[in-house]
């Protein structure tokens, strides 16, 4: 029995001794692998988990709203509510003032068409205007490969953006004054004017140059709103695709020129006689149609001082990559010093 117990105490030993050095070699490799196998972990961690500063720029850009669209909107915005200001303190505010009558009923339909075409026709001169300061811009630095300023190159990606806004002010202006004879202040307006007359003894109410007048500045305006659309349509990427760039550029240069000469004449026949008429400056305040027309008219001059065959050709000359030597050398030691 001693005997025995003896050799089981042994056992029991060697027993021990074994599982300790087998802990010590499990401890050990279990170590060796938690060292090995960690990257492996922690690299598969950072895949799962992607945070936003791991997403690529692009990828990022793409996430935005309207990105585009922002700069138009917020000047489209602005004109509007100036506009909107502006005549709402002379159709309105004025009358209301000066003897007391209430015309609260003109700001739905003849305040708002008088905000539109003006928001429009400034909208479309900024889609224009742009390329007369790239050009002026080019002809400063005899080269076509000196980057634009950062404003002018965000201006000139929108330009998309302006145009199709533009329209879009152009065809509500178009809804809102066919909308002018289904009013019913229109309709009390045409009986006092019939009573009027019968009261004048005037058998014919004709007034051959106001005809005119309306005749043209209506004719224009639907020419200007009808080549204004084909500009809209192009811009949809599905057609601008199935165009050369030579289609797309001649009808997105050519013809919103022809656009913005015929929206700028529209408002100047619009005015006629009323231009040196003293009782349309309110408070000492041009009519809605004079600011509306100072903007086109400077692109329009500008277009046409740049179409010169001196300034024209050295343009296209630039734009080829001609480089003129004696500018670029002054650009390159100002800048040096």
């Amino acid at each position: 029995m001693e005997s025995r117990k003896d050799v089981t105490n042994e056992d029991i030993w060697e027993v021990n001794a074994r599982r300790s050095l087998e802990d010590d070699y499990l401890t050990k490799d279990t170590g060796e692998t938690s060292m090995l196998r960690r990257p492996v972990l922690s690299h598969l961690q950072e895949t799962l988990h992607v945070d936003e500063f791991d997403c690529p720029s692009e990828l990022q850009h793409t996430q935005e709203l309207f990105p585009k669209w922002r700069l138009p909107i917020k000047i489209a915005a602005i004109v509007s509510s100036l506009t909107f200001l502006y005549t709402l303190l002379r159709e309105v505010i004025h009358p209301l003032v000066t003897s007391h009558q209430q015309y609260f009923y003109r700001i739905p339909i003849l305040v708002v068409n008088k905000v539109l075409p003006m928001v429009s026709i400034t909208l479309l001169a900024l889609v224009y205007l742009p390329g007369v300061i790239a050009a002026v811009v080019q002809l400063h630095n005899g080269t076509k490969y000196k980057k634009f300023p950062p404003w002018l190159d965000r201006w000139m990606l929108t330009r998309k953006q302006f145009g199709l806004l533009s329209f879009f002010f152009a065809v509500l202006h178009a809804i809102y004054s066919l909308s002018y004879p289904m009013r019913r202040s229109y309709r009390y307006k045409l009986l006092n004017w019939a009573y009027q007359q019968v009261q004048q003894n005037k058998e014919d109410a004709w007034i051959k140059h106001d005809v005119w007048r309306m005749e043209i500045y209506l004719s224009l305006g639907i020419l200007g709103l009808a080549i204004l659309a084909p500009l809209a349509v192009t811009s949809i990427p599905s057609v601008s695709n199935s165009l050369t760039w030579r289609e797309f550029h001649y009808i997105q240069s050519k013809l919103g020129i022809v656009s913005l000469l015929l929206g700028t004449m529209h408002a100047l026949i619009f005015a006629w006689n009323k231009w040196v008429d003293t009782k349309q400056f309110i408070w000492y305040t041009p009519p809605t149609f004079m600011i509306a027309i100072f903007l086109p008219i400077i692109v329009l001059i500008c277009k046409t001082i740049l179409f010169l065959p001196c300034l024209r050709k050295k343009i296209l000359k630039i734009r080829r990559g001609w480089e003129d030597v004696t500018k670029i050398d002054k650009t390159e030691m100002s800048s040096q010093l």
